[in-house]
């Protein structure tokens, strides 16, 4: 089925809009896209079972807003077992932290 992910600024509070975002399968690009202005991205793809990687350039969205963060990138690496469910990777920012954890 799908994926979706969200980026929150927990330092402003406020969604994390105009971040780049891109799957990988295998060390390949699958797809790319760039959160909206309420720090989504609704459909990233479908995808099968096994390993995918959700790279967040967080060193662009860093940049842009002006501020010093430490982690230029952050990879979420997950593994999906059913297909047939959609699955939402949402990932909580700071400059100097992030969590994630799977959504619904």
């Amino acid at each position: 089925m799908s994926l979706s992910t969200h980026v929150l600024d927990a330092a402003s509070g406020l969604p994390a809009p105009s971040v780049p975002v891109r799957l990988e399968r295998d060390g390949a690009v699958v797809a790319e896209a760039v959160t909206d202005a309420d720090g989504r991205v609704r459909e990233l793809g479908d995808l099968d079972a096994g390993t995918w990687r959700l790279v967040f350039d967080t060193g662009a969205y860093f940049a842009a807003t002006g501020q010093e963060g430490f982690y230029p990138e952050v990879v979420v690496a997950f593994t999906v077992t059913d297909p047939q469910r959609h699955h939402h990777v949402p990932l909580l920012l700071s400059p100097f932290a992030y969590s994630t954890y799977r959504g619904s």
